[in-house]
């Protein structure tokens, strides 16, 4: 029993020494959805709790995010997110990619799809609500998108 959690222990501390790249790409302000959009202050606050530590090049990693295999599986979904909107890269997306943008986002909060509840276990900040969705909503089906 001794030999196999020692095993377990040194696979564990060895994983750790897997490398998780969690260095953000610098934000150009003029390709920034908030800035590009002159987003208001309330909505700001609502993406950047709930969309940006995915969905943006201004992820905060939590302390927990440092311990693989955790910190594996929160940058796939990081990646993930990014593949699918990045804020931060908004003004380089073309017309079409921006309405697709716009719809899907608009999808995901009217069904409750996003944030995801893995998510939002980990930051309640996240956890919408119904007046926050509303308002979200509101404001992505009011964009004009060029």
């Amino acid at each position: 029993m001794k030999r196999i959690i020692f095993w377990i222990a040194a696979v564990f501390l060895g994983i750790q020494l897997i490398p998780v790249d969690r260095e953000n790409k610098p934000v150009d302000r003029s390709q920034n959805f908030v800035d590009i959009n002159k987003t208001p202050e309330d909505i700001k606050v609502i993406l950047k709790n709930t969309c940006y530590d995915c969905h943006s090049n201004e992820t905060e990693y939590p302390t927990y995010s440092y311990i693989a295999p955790i910190s594996w599986t929160i940058k796939d979904h990081i990646n993930e997110g990014r593949k699918h909107l990045n804020f931060s890269e908004w003004g380089s997306y073309n017309k079409d990619l921006k309405e697709n943008a716009i719809e899907k986002t608009i999808s995901t909060v009217e069904s409750q799809e996003m944030p995801l509840p893995s998510y939002i276990g980990y930051h309640p900040k996240a956890n919408l609500t119904t007046i926050q969705r509303k308002a979200l909503e509101k404001y992505f089906k009011n964009q004009d998108i060029k």
